[in-house]
């Protein structure tokens, strides 16, 4: 028996990336956003193929994302920003909501979205998961922009229809 595997090649040229990024902890959201950008650049996508909106907090994130996958130009969305825990439960609200919205996207609309919201006990965890989770969302959403092309080609054809005619849906 032979498995048929595909692994998406992190070759970002000629993709459309929409970004969209929280202003509220904004040394860690700016270092999210260098690393996420360099990272984009260094996959081959151009800066005149990404576009980024700037929103309050983490859970205004999920409406702009929302948006601008409603407007079907975007090969892949990238949330950015940072939920840093407080003394109050206003974390625990941030943090859920803004990660269920930005997933919420992503399965409505049929367009990748790498969150990259970090959830941390405090600053330093996230000055220093920034610039490895930015770089990290950028690699995922070219990867799973990729992905998601190769499975329009895949239902554009009938090699997939095997899998779905014993029942293998279910």
């Amino acid at each position: 028996m032979s498995v048929e595997l595909f692994q998406a090649e992190p070759e970002g040229e000629g993709l459309r990336i929409g970004i969209v990024q929280s202003r509220f902890n904004e040394p860690v959201c700016k270092a999210l956003r260098e690393s996420c950008l360099a990272e984009l650049a260094r996959l081959g996508v151009s800066d005149e193929d990404i576009v980024m909106c700037s929103v309050p907090g983490a859970l205004e994130i999920p409406f702009v994302l929302h948006r601008m996958a409603s407007t079907g130009s975007f090969d892949a969305l990238i949330a950015l920003g940072a939920v840093i825990r407080g003394e109050t439960y206003h974390f625990e609200l941030v943090a859920n909501e803004s990660g269920s919205g930005i997933q919420a996207v992503a399965t409505q609309f049929g367009v990748p979205v790498a969150n990259a919201v970090l959830t941390t006990e405090n600053d330093e965890q996230a000055v220093v998961r920034a610039p490895v989770k930015g770089a990290e969302a950028a690699r995922v959403a070219v990867e799973m922009a990729r992905l998601s092309d190769w499975l329009d080609e895949m239902e554009s054809t009938d090699d997939m229809a095997w899998a779905f005619e014993d029942g293998a849906r279910d």
